[in-house]
């Protein structure tokens, strides 16, 4: 079986966000509401959220988020989308994250 490559159509995508700061408990939660839901009717799959139960070499005991997506266009639009963009504003400077979209393999 030969491995999947960027010509066999769209792969799988992860958004990955750590928090390295949370500063505003308050805007954290109203975030959460708004942002699950919307992710999740975006096409968003979460897979692991919470803090590390282990962490090794760089690692950082900070909340984590894995959510899995059809594709890089499907979790860049979801990001992009009206509804996240309200998570986002309500969230404002409640939390300092790291967030990035990774192409599966």
């Amino acid at each position: 079986m030969r491995p999947r490559s960027w010509n066999d159509g769209p792969m799988s995508a992860y958004w990955i966000s750590t928090y390295l700061e949370i500063r505003d408990e308050d805007k954290m939660k109203a975030y959460a509401e708004l942002a699950g839901p919307a992710l999740v009717a975006a096409g968003g799959t979460f897979l692991a959220r919470g803090l590390p139960e282990a962490v090794y070499e760089a690692g950082r005991e900070q909340r984590s988020v894995l959510i899995e997506f059809a594709s890089v266009e499907a979790a860049v639009a979801a990001h992009d989308g009206d509804e996240y963009q309200a998570a986002l504003e309500a969230l404002g400077d409640g939390a300092l994250r790291d967030m990035r979209i990774v192409p599966g393999v």
